[in-house]
């Protein structure tokens, strides 16, 4: 072959390995994205950073997992999975955190680390601590885009990403109850003075936030498979995604999750996969040094 053809073709593997790693970053990225959208929505109800985050996507992949399995339509076992780990955040605020309604936020905190582990421990025993999987939903035969390949399942994690933040989205602007909830957050007492229900205000928002975690479980699962103990990893990197684009903000999760997604693939792909992990929280680390509110957070100022 002639030298300009040797170029020609390096150029399009090179297109091709570029291609693989940007898609397989925005899958990535569109689940770190959900579990920082589920932290969102705690935070802006109670300024709490809810620690437990990832086990709610663990348990949406399992109960899906186990539903299916034991004979149920993959479409119910993924709607009784969410019912469910949505429930179970519902128990979490009413047993563990409204009894300690008044505490330090910090308090607050440990409580939901505790119940991140108490969840994870429950989890080993009523199910197992073997890997498991379900079938995608669109099947599992790649589709070839520019050179790359990427799985229809791909597909529906980055438009349920999408989807849901739409939803929280219009649910935090454009509806009573969400803006309820962010008065909440801003002014505990104001908002209940001003005849808002602040506990359905918390219940709501641990709803939402599981639910939207369990969603994220079952559409990842066929992907990378769960297991009781995957939730701690999900829970640092989509709080370090919801901090990334800034604690609070819908569209800074979104953002921050897809950014910290593409950094860990690049550098994977063009450095080495023992420093993905490094690298992500070294530039988030970087990031938050410059800008503390992160890339779509603002700035407070306080007057004394």
């Amino acid at each position: 072959p002639s030298p300009s053809t040797g170029i020609k073709v390096h150029s399009e593997d090179d297109m091709s390995e570029f291609m693989q790693f940007l898609l397989s970053g925005l899958t990535v990225g569109a689940v770190y994205a959900l579990v920082a959208l589920g932290f969102t929505i705690i935070y802006n109800a109670s300024s709490v950073v809810n620690f437990a985050q990832g086990e709610f996507v663990m348990l949406g992949g399992m109960i899906t997992a186990f539903a299916f399995t034991a004979g149920a339509p993959l479409p119910l076992a993924a709607l009784l999975a969410i019912v469910c780990t949505a429930g179970i955040g519902v128990a979490l605020n009413k047993l563990a955190l409204e009894p300690a309604h008044g505490a330090p936020v910090v308090s607050l905190i440990i409580i939901t680390i505790g119940s991140s582990i108490f969840i994870r421990g429950a989890s080993s025993v009523v199910f197992d601590k073997q890997l498991h999987r379900f079938p995608a939903i669109s099947g599992d035969e790649a589709i070839r885009f520019l050179g790359a390949s990427i799985l229809p399942q791909s597909l529906w994690v980055v438009g349920g990403a999408l989807a849901i933040f739409l939803g929280l989205w219009l649910f935090f602007t454009r509806t009573l109850t969400g803006r309820a909830v962010l008065a909440t957050s801003n002014n505990r007492i104001a908002a209940i003075l001003m005849g808002i229900n602040t506990r359905y205000v918390m219940t709501l928002s641990f709803a939402l936030s599981a639910a939207v975690g369990a969603v994220a479980g079952v559409l990842v699962t066929p992907i990378t498979l769960t297991s009781y103990d995957v939730g701690l990893a999900m829970a640092l990197k989509g709080f370090a995604a919801a901090m990334l684009g800034g604690m609070g903000n819908p569209k800074g999760a979104l953002l921050g999750g897809l950014v910290l997604g593409l950094i860990e693939s690049f550098t994977a792909g063009y450095i080495s996969s023992q420093y993905k992990d490094a690298a992500a929280f070294v530039v988030i680390l970087a990031v938050l040094f410059m800008m503390p509110q992160g890339l779509l957070g603002r700035s407070a100022t306080e007057r004394v």
